[in-house]
């Protein structure tokens, strides 16, 4: 069973993107995972913005992320990059805080326009901090993504298939991380 670290880089807690990793959260635990779910809007902001690193939840969000074996970084796009506040959180890190972890890259946004930046702008910075592995990542387009009254999720079927492989493939990496490991 490995640990799963779910960021959430949406400045919003009731965006779309929050509650897509929360409902691909349920999936992994399905697979035998433990998920420990971060929502960056929830660190304050005086700590990210002033960079304190030694503000409690900064250093506490720093163990979580030393801890998992796997990160799962889910962003709205903006302005054809990731948010800002995800940005604020990764300058805080240590440089090398992915080092030895499987990263799953995944955002949402309006327009097919955007659907580069994981690989444009998000990629090169996780990779940058170290990441072992980062997996296949996915865009999905908030118009499939649809939020209903009694806070349940539904996502259009291709997109929803899509991401089922994406989270299967991340899932499998975690799972061979071991080995990965001791082949390089």
């Amino acid at each position: 069973m490995a640990t799963v670290l779910s960021v959430s880089g949406s400045p919003s807690a009731s965006s779309r993107t929050n509650r897509l990793l929360r409902h691909l959260d349920e999936r992994l635990v399905a697979q035998g995972h433990r998920v420990i779910p971060l929502d960056v809007r929830t660190i304050p902001a005086e700590a990210l913005l002033g960079a304190d690193f030694a503000h409690p939840a900064i250093v506490e969000a720093t163990e979580l992320f030393a801890a998992a074996d796997g990160v799962v970084v889910g962003t709205p796009v903006y302005k054809a990059a990731y948010s800002g506040v995800l940005k604020a959180l990764l300058d805080l890190l240590p440089q090398y805080a992915l080092t030895g972890k499987t990263v799953l890259p995944l955002a949402t946004g309006g327009s097919v326009a955007h659907v580069l930046a994981i690989d444009y702008a998000l990629r090169p910075v996780l990779t940058s901090m170290g990441a072992r592995h980062i997996v296949q990542g996915w865009f999905t387009l908030d118009r499939d993504i649809t939020r209903h009254d009694d806070g349940t999720l539904s996502v259009a079927p291709a997109a929803a298939e899509a991401l089922t492989q994406v989270v299967d493939q991340f899932s499998a990496a975690l799972g061979h991380a071991p080995l990965l490991a001791a082949a390089s």
